[in-house]
């Protein structure tokens, strides 16, 4: 990659947050806490539902693969930003950064599919609970999780290589505290055009085609909840909803503004790193909570577990 006098980079220096030595303490403590109980809420989610035959159904199975999700999405990205606000050497290699872009574009990727996938989900049992059964069969639920996966591993595949067949050259300094598209767009010393479309397209296809399909559910189960009769029954729907659409909305809403903006526009970088909190370590620690922690059926299960009797 090497052009006259430039030199090949081959590792990477991550910002981070702050250059200010006396932030980098308090800040590790926060985001070590912040991912501890991304760790600790998700697993316990996935044993919770693996364990009670009772959460054995189509909700709670997709529900399962949100904290897998969530774990694996903050897990490729927190770690080596702990260490980096601890170390002196705040560097990624060539092939960490790579692999990286690859892991966390894969799992926002999945995430968006997977959310639209568990909205589809409750519009079906909420707006056709007599064919619901019949329809959101096992084999339905397993081939639309694979399918969610597939796109967003190969989706991530054509992102990730398209980014690192540019060169970089110059300067190797990412003003970002993980790997992503738009700071490695801002390094490159070749012609991003393509690369920008690219990701133009790509980026506004997988949020608008996931978003849609979350909000269509939504306002087909907002007709349902209005025509239902028992005020408790439209009371538990619509809490139900409005935490599922506070997240979509916060998920969805730091992703267009990461990624529908021009990548090269340096002023937004602080706004970036701001926004990127959220959708990469607060929300996947707050989803165990919001979906599921409310739950009467995971929180009974939960109370079992540790040797309660009676239920919440």
């Amino acid at each position: 990659m090497a052009r006259g006098n430039r030199t090949t980079v081959t590792e990477f220096v991550l910002m981070g947050f702050t250059d200010r030595p006396e932030l980098q303490l308090p800040l590790f403590v926060v985001f070590l806490l912040i991912y501890l109980i991304t760790l600790v809420g998700n697993l316990s989610m996935i044993l919770l539902i693996e364990v009670d035959s009772r959460l054995h159904t189509p909700m709670y199975y997709f529900l399962s693969h949100l904290a897998f999700i969530d774990l694996c999405y903050s897990s490729s990205i927190g770690p080596k930003m702990l260490q980096n606000l601890l170390a002196k050497k705040k560097t990624i290699s060539f092939l960490g950064c790579f692999a990286q872009l690859y892991f966390s574009s894969a799992f926002a990727t999945t995430e968006c599919f997977i959310l639209a996938t568990m909205a589809y989900d409750r519009y079906m049992a909420i707006c056709n609970p007599l064919i619901y059964t019949a329809i959101m069969t096992q084999q339905v639920c397993k081939e639309l999780v694979i399918g969610v996966y597939t796109y967003g591993f190969l989706n991530s595949v054509i992102q990730t290589v398209m980014t690192f067949q540019l060169s970089f050259c110059d300067s190797n300094i990412i003003h970002h505290f993980y790997c992503a598209d738009p700071p490695l767009l801002a390094l490159s010393c070749s012609n991003t055009q393509n690369k920008e479309k690219q990701l133009l397209i790509f980026s506004a296809v997988n949020l608008t085609g996931s978003l849609l399909t979350v909000l269509i559910s939504y306002v087909c189960i907002l007709f349902s909840i209005i025509k239902m009769q028992s005020s408790e029954g439209k009371c538990k729907a619509f809490s139900t909803c409005a935490s599922h659409l506070t997240v979509v909305i916060i998920f969805y809403g730091t992703l267009f503004f990461m990624y529908l903006q021009q990548p090269k526009a340096r002023s937004s970088w602080k706004y970036n790193k701001a926004v990127s909190v959220f959708y990469t370590l607060v929300i996947p620690m707050l989803n165990p909570l919001i979906y599921s922690l409310r739950n009467k059926d995971v929180k009974d299960t939960l109370k079992k577990m540790i040797g309660g009797k009676e239920s919440v």
